[in-house]
C-alpha cells in the first residue's frame, strides 16, 4: 500500500463499524463530515442502501463513495435481471471490491479513497459482513472490523475487550453503541450522532437512530 493512500486513511474523518453475531450482523456509523479541522455536516448518513438487503458503511471522500455505491446498486440490479437471482453478499462484496481497486488506479488529479464495510442477507437467511479497504483488499468479517474511519482505534480498543463469540444482535447493538460512544467523544473526526441497522432472518432493520447534543453549562 503506498505512502498517499497511508496519508489519506489518516486523514479520513469518521467512525464506522461492524460486528458479526450469533444470529446475524450489526452495522453502525456516526454522522458528522469533516473538512480537514471543519465540520461541515452534522446529520450525514453514511450507512448507504445498496439494495432491500445490501447496506454499506462508508469512510473517505463522500463524493467517490456516493457515486460507487449508485454504480454498484445499478450492477447488480443489472445481474438480477440477467442471472433471475439477486447476487449474493459475497458476489456483491467482491464486486465492491473491484470497483474500488479499479477507483485508485484510474489516473485522476484526485484520486479516489473510499473504505467500506458492507452487510446483507442472503436469500436462505444468512448474514454476513465483509471488509473493502481503500486499497481494494477485500476481507471476510467474522467477528468485528472498523475499516480506516480515524474513529477506529477508539473503536477496536473498546471491542478487542467487549466481543465475545457468543454475542447475540441485541448485545451487539448495544455494544456499538458504546463503540461509538467512545470514539465520538474521543476523536475529532466523529460524532453529532449514531446510526445502527441489524441483519438477520428477519430482514434489514434500523435499530438506533440518534442525535448527540452538546450541552453547554
Amino acid at each position: 500500500m503506498n505512502e498517499d493512500i497511508k496519508k489519506s486513511m489518516l486523514k479520513t474523518g469518521t467512525s464506522i463499524l461492524g460486528i458479526v453475531c450469533t444470529d446475524g450482523v450489526v452495522l453502525a456509523a456516526d454522522r458528522q463530515v469533516s473538512a480537514g479541522n471543519i465540520v461541515v455536516g452534522k446529520d450525514f448518513q453514511k450507512i448507504i442502501p445498496i439494495n432491500d438487503y445490501l447496506l454499506t458503511a462508508i469512510t473517505g471522500s463522500v463524493s467517490d463513495a456516493q457515486f460507487i455505491m449508485r454504480l454498484l446498486s445499478a450492477e447488480l440490479r443489472i445481474k438480477e435481471i440477467k442471472n433471475k437471482r439477486r447476487a449474493t453478499v459475497k458476489e456483491a462484496a467482491s464486486f465492491l471490491s473491484m470497483m474500488t481497486y479499479r477507483s485508485i488506479r484510474s489516473p485522476s488529479m484526485i484520486p479516489s479513497i473510499v473504505g467500506s464495510l458492507i452487510a446483507g442477507v442472503d436469500e436462505d437467511g444468512t448474514a454476513n459482513l465483509y471488509s473493502i479497504e481503500p486499497a481494494g483488499g477485500i476481507n471476510e468479517v467474522k467477528d468485528y472490523d472498523a475499516n480506516f474511519g480515524s474513529g477506529m482505534p477508539y473503536i477496536l480498543g473498546l471491542l478487542e475487550r467487549g466481543y465475545k463469540q457468543e454475542l447475540n444482535v441485541k448485545q451487539g447493538v448495544q455494544l456499538a453503541i458504546e463503540a461509538l460512544k467512545s470514539s465520538t467523544q474521543r476523536d475529532m473526526g466523529s460524532g453529532y450522532g449514531i446510526d445502527i441497522y441489524t441483519f438477520t432472518k428477519e430482514g434489514v432493520k434500523k435499530a438506533v437512530s440518534q442525535e448527540i447534543q452538546s450541552v453547554f453549562k
